[in-house]
């Protein structure tokens, strides 16, 4: 049987949505980090199991609310993340055979400005989400966090779809956040930074989604992407300088 575990904060836009897309699941566990929307409401009204705790970090609450859930395979999402048709039939049919593997990792089709991204290196993300409880373990990073399996790691190619960043502001206020998670976790690990090494972290950063990765072929908004992800690059890297000085 499958748990969905989902950790949220003032998501009553992009709940509805998600959960639409696993009425299916045996059980979907909601993890609460200080929401002053409905989002709490939604899930209740969606018969969701609701808990709440502080922020911890992704890593820690998203392995709180893993915790919490109750069966033997855990699918992990994000509140602007759905599950497509083609996806939901394949997990069906992996999780009531004898799967061969500890983990999978699904092939996600992210949406930006709401247009379809299809390269930006968005075209190879195959990102880590289901599993089982017993042989999979959230890391405790605050930001980037993944699955450490024990076992082997199989792949999914139907679409796990996402999606991100609907403006431009909701893009701006969440490279806030991940900078700052960034930087503080740079910091905490000793390293150090320069204002030319910023710089030259957010210039290969562009470099290599718009001109490497084709997301020029993505046009007005490939490169509104991949400037703005620069834009993210460097503030991470100037906040840590900041720490330092």
């Amino acid at each position: 049987m499958l748990s969905v575990a989902v950790i949220v904060k003032n998501e009553e836009q992009n709940l509805p949505r998600m959960l639409a897309s696993i009425t299916w699941a045996d059980e979907i566990v909601v993890l609460d980090t200080g929401s002053k929307d409905k989002t709490i409401q939604i899930a209740e009204q969606a018969g969701c199991k609701v808990f709440e705790s502080a922020w911890l970090g992704f890593g820690k609450c998203k392995q709180i609310a893993v915790d919490y859930c109750s069966h033997d395979w855990i699918l992990s999402l994000d509140a602007d993340e759905v599950v497509s048709p083609e996806l939901e039939k394949r997990i069906k049919e992996l999780i009531h055979s004898q799967a061969k593997y500890a983990g999978y990792r699904v092939k996600r089709k992210s949406f930006y400005l709401n247009k379809r991204i299809d390269h930006c290196g968005w075209n190879h993300d195959y990102t880590l989400r289901l599993f089982r409880k017993d042989r999979g373990h959230f890391n405790t990073k605050m930001v980037h966090e993944s699955v450490q399996i024990q076992g082997e790691i199989g792949y999914i190619e139907e679409h796990l779809l996402h999606y991100t960043y609907p403006t431009i502001n909701s893009h701006l206020t969440k490279m806030i956040l991940y900078s700052d998670l960034g930087s503080s976790s740079l910091s905490e690990r000793g390293k150090r930074t320069t204002l030319i090494e910023a710089f030259c972290q957010a210039n290969w950063k562009f470099f290599k989604m718009f001109f490497l990765q084709l997301g020029f072929l993505d046009g007005k908004v490939g490169f509104i992407l991949c400037y703005n992800s620069a834009m993210g690059v460097f503030w991470k890297y100037a906040k840590l300088w900041e720490l330092k000085h």
